[in-house]
């Protein structure tokens, strides 16, 4: 440890004796450097605090420079012991909070009627069908899986160069596993409705055997040496892992070291979001669902922008094991499909605990296919749609308002959001403590600026912690403005945009930082929401004038993923936009 990170302790020392901002920090800093120290020094403090006008006895003095001394040393064992990746803090974020109540009965598990299908004369024509109706071609042998996956693997191969969704082909792997599977259907042990698909997972997940390089330069050797517990799950359930798709650079946005991941529909434009390349895979018909993350909008954003069905679960239904961390408490894990019921059916494989994540509940995931959505209590958001300001999202908006009270919901109740305007995002704390063993080996000089900045170093242990307190403030107050309904429908405004967060420009050196603005409700619910880790489905509802599609999104109370799923899936039924495919792929 030298001079620059003892400095930065020492002051922060002595910010917490509440006599940081009265110090004279540049004349321990000179004194530190005139030394060539790492360690604090009696002169250094009487120093400084002459300078600073501060009179404290030689005892005190010195017990000052002892406290600070004696941290120093512990900050030097603690960084000492290698902290493995997969390693959580001992506490865990709940999304229930006073006053909520969630399903605890464990349900029959109902899917719709198994459709009667055949087999078409060419097997791509199956490459967009749901999970559904590729189970029964699979469960009744018309196809096998050996062929499924060589399907999907050539339209991967051949659209990678147009849309960049791909880190990693696992075509040798894929192959194996769906030789597996076919031994195992043809000798009578059929698991169900995912045995034998083939699927994909972003490249913050972990395989063993192969690289995940979190879409960083920085991290493009990086292997490790067990499977993440989403790759256990599906593997037990049958799927086969066929590739490794794209995130963007340590999941922020659709910019990888291998470019820019593209949306099939406009291969001119990015597919938006870090699950850039689970969405745009799923779009293209590459793969027949896909797994993605959302830490702030990374799996809704990329999933209006490529016009798919992306299901952001619950904070604690999906282990996090073997992902890559942003924050401990909003990371989730959810799937990328083409109808909302697929969501469900990937869900019963993976929303379960595996005793490694100690976050995930063990609260039942139900489905009901034959729930009666004219039962349910919805909301609807009004603000989201008065904020709309692309012509086609507001007309595609009004008209999916329209569909759902055809399907009987026979009055929307309003939701008001709460006036909260704190940024309360635990990502820069947290993210900086899963990625400091990186940053202190030099790794993270490699990443480009705005995903490589450990601003969060900045933020004391007392603010951090009262910013979370403040979020618990938040999110009763969203309990309290959603406890009267099942499901509440927003309006997406995604055209042509990126996709939610990110930072704000930087400013030049001595700039007074502007002062925040107001965000309109829209906007201000969905941050509100997504750290308040409520579920919500993204769902095309039309098209924009280009031919890219919009899309609504279902939301709901912690644990209410029936009642959203099962909205959107009746939607979908009626209003068939998930039966469009983008042009020039096959």
């Amino acid at each position: 440890m030298h001079s620059d990170d003892t400095r930065r302790r020492f002051l922060a020392h002595f910010a917490g004796a509440g006599l940081g901002s009265t110090l004279a920090p540049g004349v321990v800093w000179a004194r530190l450097q005139d030394a060539g120290a790492d360690r604090v020094t009696l002169a250094m403090v009487t120093d400084a605090l002459r300078l600073s006008g501060i009179e404290l006895s030689e005892d005190d003095r010195q017990a000052l420079v002892d406290g600070a001394n004696t941290s120093l040393d512990r900050l030097e064992e603690l960084r000492a012991v290698h902290i493995p990746n997969d390693v959580s803090p001992p506490f865990h974020f709940s999304p229930v909070v006073p006053g909520v109540t969630v399903d605890r009965v464990r349900q029959p598990w109902v899917l719709s009627k198994a459709p009667a299908v055949k087999r078409p004369a060419s097997l791509e024509a199956v490459a967009f069908w749901p999970l559904r109706h590729l189970a029964e071609l699979v469960r009744t042998k018309q196809v096998t899986s050996t062929e499924l996956t060589e399907m999907y693997l050539a339209r991967l191969h051949k659209q990678q160069p147009s849309l960049n969704h791909v880190v990693t082909f696992l075509d040798e792997h894929g192959r194996a596993e769906a030789a597996r599977a076919d031994r195992e259907i043809a000798a009578g042990k059929y698991k169900g409705p995912l045995h034998g698909i083939p699927w994909g997972c972003k490249d913050i997940i972990t395989v063993k055997g192969f690289k995940t390089t979190w879409g960083s330069q920085a991290f493009v050797d990086q292997a490790l040496d067990y499977d993440a517990s989403i790759v256990e799950m599906l593997r037990e359930a049958g799927a086969v892992l066929i590739a490794k798709l794209s995130t963007g650079e340590l999941a922020g946005g659709d910019n990888w070291f291998g470019g820019q991941t593209k949306s099939p529909w406009d291969p001119a434009q990015g597919s938006s979001g870090s699950s850039a390349g689970p969405a745009s895979a799923t779009a293209a018909g590459g793969v027949a669902f896909a797994i993605g993350s959302e830490t702030s909008g990374s799996i809704l954003s990329p999933a209006g922008r490529c016009g798919v069905v992306g299901l952001r679960p619950t904070f604690g239904r999906v282990s996090r094991h073997g992902a890559m961390a942003l924050s401990w408490t909003q990371d989730r894990l959810g799937p990328f499909c083409r109808y909302a019921e697929d969501c469900a059916i990937v869900m019963q494989a993976i929303a379960k605990p595996d005793g490694r994540d100690m976050s995930v509940s063990d609260l039942p995931f139900n489905w009901n296919a034959g729930l009666d959505v004219r039962s349910l209590k919805v909301g609807l958001l009004q603000a989201s749609f008065d904020e709309l300001t692309e012509v086609a999202a507001k007309a595609n908006a009004a008209a999916a308002v329209e569909t759902l009270k055809s399907l009987g919901v026979k009055e929307f109740l309003p939701i008001d959001v709460p006036d909260f305007q704190l940024d309360v995002s635990a990502i820069g704390v947290e993210s900086a403590a899963f990625f400091d063993e990186h940053q202190r080996a030099g790794r993270m000089a490699r990443v480009s600026r705005n995903r490589g900045r450990p601003q969060g170093r900045l933020v004391s242990a007392v603010d951090f912690i009262q910013a979370q307190r403040a979020r618990m403030m938040m999110m009763e107050a969203l309990a309290k403005a959603t406890a009267h309904v099942d499901v509440y429908v927003v309006a997406s405004n995604s055209i042509g945009r990126g996709g939610p967060g990110g930072p704000p420009p930087p400013r030049a050196p001595g700039t007074p930082r502007p002062p925040r603005q107001p965000q309109p409700p829209g906007q201000r619910h969905f941050q509100m929401a997504n750290l308040a880790c409520y579920p919500a489905v993204n769902v095309p509802n039309g098209f924009a004038d280009g031919g890219t599609p919009t899309s609504i999104v279902f939301y709901g109370p912690p644990y209410r993923e029936l009642p959203i799923l099962a909205l959107a899936r009746a939607y979908q039924d009626k209003a068939r936009w998930h039966e469009r495919t983008p042009p020039n792929l096959t």
